[in-house]
């Protein structure tokens, strides 16, 4: 069987077409010029579906029907997989070409169509009616009058051999997308390791800093990408619960081609807070806070090692958590920011002034003073 698919929107969702996918997708000077030139072909059948299409408020489903109908001479069967727009331009593509209808109606379209008049003549239309509860064929019956013989059931889909329960070993790596924080490395000891049950969570998109990296294509290149799960840009309780399910932090940083380091990553300092085992290398500060689970840098053999080590021992795991979790209480409270405050009063009261105004605006609650910070935090910096 062969598909085609003749999209009514076009946009990013969670479910877009593959690219090898038979994808017609309309532009709207297209669908302009295909008016007069399906009129001259077909006047007739084109006058009195234009004079339905405008009582019916559906011009620009008719519009539409007509730039799809020129590309469906090798169709056997119109299919819309939803009762709404989907369907609207499939009637009038009946209409046109003659080929059978049939439709799946899910929820939304019983109870908020966009077009009632139209749907109600359309589902008369249909050579077959689908939809995916019992409930639903319930209501095409008393709402809207359909044979309830003209409706099959079929339940929504779910790919159970992909779906279905699996013990992961989540590896959580929060960064931007740059050279100096190790994507390429730790992609690298995840494919030395091969094991399926290894997954990890990369939370992170393009931000400031340089060399900036290509981190899914970085995945693909080393042929991991089904075990890496992108989150894109994550922040408060979204990235805390993260912190929360993963079973071990990686942040395996290095020096970049241009010369550039780490300060100390906000990222293991947060992970250690959490309770987490991290693995990072012996980079610039990092060893100074963690002397356990370090390799060198731009070391994916280490690392792999390392990532086997932690795997295969959840005392170890926990041990190193609770560890970390008491350095952090010690070396990354808040009370690093009553210390920076304190130094800024300081200043302040030595110039003889109740404000001290920087770049940009920010204030520190209960000291009295006002100060502005100038710079952004970067995560994982």
């Amino acid at each position: 069987m062969s598909i085609s698919l003749y999209p009514t929107k076009q946009a990013t969702g969670l479910y877009n077409p593959k690219p090898e996918w038979d994808v017609h997708r309309w532009r709207p000077l297209g669908v302009l010029a295909a008016q007069p030139r399906s009129f001259v072909r077909a006047p007739g059948i084109y006058l009195r579906l234009l004079r339905e299409a405008a009582a019916m408020g559906a011009i620009v489903d008719f519009m539409l029907a007509w730039y799809f109908a020129r590309t469906m001479a090798d169709a056997s069967v119109i299919y819309a997989t939803f009762g709404d727009h989907k369907l609207f331009v499939g009637y009038f593509c009946k209409r046109i070409i003659g080929l059978p209808l049939v439709v799946t109606i899910h929820a939304y379209e019983l109870y908020q169509n966009p077009n009632p008049r139209l749907f109600r003549r359309a589902l008369a239309a249909c050579d077959q009616i689908i939809t995916v509860t019992e409930y639903n064929r319930e209501i095409l019956a008393e709402r809207y009058g359909v044979d309830p013989g003209r409706v099959a059931v079929v339940r929504i889909t779910v790919d159970t051999e992909r779906y279905r329960p699996a013990d992961k070993f989540v590896i959580l790596i929060v960064a931007y997308f740059v050279e100096k924080k190790g994507h390429d490395v730790l992609f690298e000891a995840v494919r030395r390791l091969g094991r399926d049950d290894i997954e990890v969570w990369v939370v992170g998109d393009v931000g400031p800093g340089e060399p900036v990296v290509d981190a899914r294509a970085l995945a693909a290149r080393r042929g991991v990408e089904s075990q890496v799960v992108f989150f894109g840009a994550l922040g408060g309780q979204a990235l805390e619960a993260l912190y929360r399910a993963c079973d071990v932090f990686c942040l395996p940083s290095h020096h970049d081609s241009l010369g550039g380091a780490e300060g100390f990553p906000t990222a293991i300092a947060e992970a250690m807070a959490f309770g987490k085992p991290v693995i990072s290398t012996r980079h610039v500060e990092i060893p100074r806070i963690l002397d356990e689970i370090l390799v060198d840098e731009k070391d994916p053999e280490g690392l792999a090692l390392a990532i086997d080590y932690l795997y295969r021992s959840p005392e170890e795991r926990a041990r190193l958590g609770a560890k970390n979790r008491r350095i952090a209480e010690e070396r990354f409270s808040l009370r690093n920011t009553d210390q920076t405050a304190a130094i800024l009063s300081g200043l302040a009261a030595g110039a003889g002034r109740d404000t001290l105004t920087l770049a940009a605006s920010a204030a520190t609650a209960g000291t009295g003073q006002q100060y502005a910070v100038p710079g952004t935090r970067e995560h994982g910096e």
